[in-house]
């Protein structure tokens, strides 16, 4: 079975989410007794499971430049809540970099956050934080000299990468995540949230993660089993 990754009964201490207008949830239709309320913020991409079930998608496409926008929804579940999410920084090519051939070129950085909770009582069920497991499959470029090449050309020194296909039945509640490492947390200064994550109200536990390199680690795997509170 999987790892039953460390969670608690969260306080409801919300930081952040000044000055701009909530978002109003989307309702999802999705079996379950237990109601839930998502929210999710990612730079620049995610799509989140519930299990193997796709329950929703970042309605920016992952090639949109700076495309930073949070999504929040309601959804039904039955305990323990396998939560899986596909994370995604905007790069043009295999380079891994962004503005290719602009005055601007650079590597990208990522960054996501999530928070679940109760939406009767908004007790906090669940958040992100270094508890998650997180398994880079995309990291580009290796050599961080790509950044300043005139033409840079994935796979050609330096600009090479490393590229692997998801593993197989990762989505599973049964796949053994334990060798996977715990993400990473980053401050806000840090990652630098912008579009749509002032309009969420951040529990102070909900923290900006990623894995080890927020500019190279550009796919991103994570997963987090919530049991029954």
């Amino acid at each position: 079975m999987a790892l039953r990754h460390r969670f608690a009964l969260l306080g409801v201490v919300a930081v952040g989410g000044c000055g701009d207008a909530p978002i109003e949830p989307t309702a999802i239709d999705s079996p379950g007794r237990v109601s839930i309320h998502g929210e999710v913020w990612a730079d620049n991409w995610f799509a989140l499971y519930l299990g193997e079930r796709l329950l929703v998608e970042d309605s920016t496409p992952v090639t949109t430049e700076r495309s930073f926008n949070a999504e929040s929804f309601v959804f039904n579940a039955d305990y323990p809540l396998e939560i899986n999410l596909v994370a995604k920084d905007f790069k043009e090519n295999d380079t891994g970099l962004e503005y290719i051939g602009a005055s601007n070129q650079q590597m990208g950085d990522g960054g996501f956050i999530a928070q679940f909770t109760d939406p009767a009582s908004g007790h906090l069920l669940a958040a992100s934080d270094a508890s998650w497991r997180c398994l880079t499959i995309h990291e580009a470029p290796l050599d961080r000299a790509c950044e300043d090449e005139p033409d840079p050309t994935p796979g050609v020194a330096p600009c090479e990468f490393s590229a692997t296909s998801a593993p197989e039945g990762w989505l599973s509640p049964d796949f053994d995540d334990s060798t996977w490492p715990h993400a990473r947390e980053f401050s806000p200064a840090v990652v630098r949230p912008k579009g749509g994550y002032d309009r969420v109200q951040w529990r102070q536990e909900a923290r900006l993660i990623w894995t080890a390199d927020l500019e190279t680690h550009n796919t991103l795997l994570c997963r987090l089993t919530v049991p029954a509170p």
